[in-house]
């Protein structure tokens, strides 16, 4: 097993899931440039419509950007475990933790057969590992709606989501407290919808918790 675990780290060398650099020996998930000069986002009192709170890791910006794309669109799903760590530590850091329930915004049927994999799906999985809870599917994307990153305007992305999800295990949620789990923030439209969509439910709260925030929501 030491020497497969050899051979492993030696044919395939742990990455900075941010820039791509080889890490040493010492390090996990991030380089220490990475871990040095990539700006945390922190606690925000900003107020997004159904949230009853939310964080992020980072910003979304210069090599987190590039990280999640390659994570989304080009089949990084390895990020998955990276990220999960790190979010999970952020919960535990900001006692995020005392929900009922942990589960994910999803993607559609089809973005899915296309891209292989629901991206938020892993991450809640890896989420759920570090911190030993069971995930739950909770919500069902019923409309392949244009993506929300070919659309500005926070009305136009509302618009764009609305109706979009659906409640799949409705025993999983009444009276619950949920911690939501995303890639990315922007203007707060799929993530209120998702919410709006618990919360009618019968929900009792829903949090969110997202890799990357950007750092303008309009």
């Amino acid at each position: 097993m030491r020497l497969l675990h050899w051979l492993s780290e030696l044919l395939f060398p742990g990455k900075c899931v941010l820039c791509g650099k080889i890490l040493d020996k010492e390090e996990t998930d991030l380089c220490r440039d990475c871990r040095l000069q990539t700006p945390e986002c922190p606690i925000s009192q900003e107020k997004f419509p159904y949230l009853d709170s939310w964080l992020a890791l980072w910003f979304y910006e210069d090599n987190v950007r590039g990280s999640l794309l390659r994570y989304k669109f080009y089949g990084h799903r390895n990020y998955a475990d990276a990220y999960g760590r790190m979010l999970a530590m952020k919960l535990l850091r900001e006692e995020r933790t005392d929900f009922d329930v942990l589960t994910w915004v999803p993607v559609s049927k089809k973005r899915r057969r296309k891209r292989g994999y629901d991206q938020v799906e892993l991450l809640a999985k890896s989420v759920a590992r570090e911190l030993n809870v069971t995930p739950a599917r909770l919500l069902c994307k019923v409309r392949d709606n244009p993506p929300q990153s070919g659309i500005t305007g926070r009305a136009e992305r509302k618009a764009n989501v609305l109706g979009a999800y659906c409640v799949v295990s409705p025993d999983l949620v009444v009276g619950k407290k949920i911690m939501l789990l995303d890639d990315i923030l922007t203007t707060g439209a799929t993530a209120g919808e998702c919410a709006r969509t618990l919360l009618t439910a019968g929900a009792k709260e829903v949090h969110y918790a997202a890799v990357a925030a950007a750092t303008h929501h309009e």
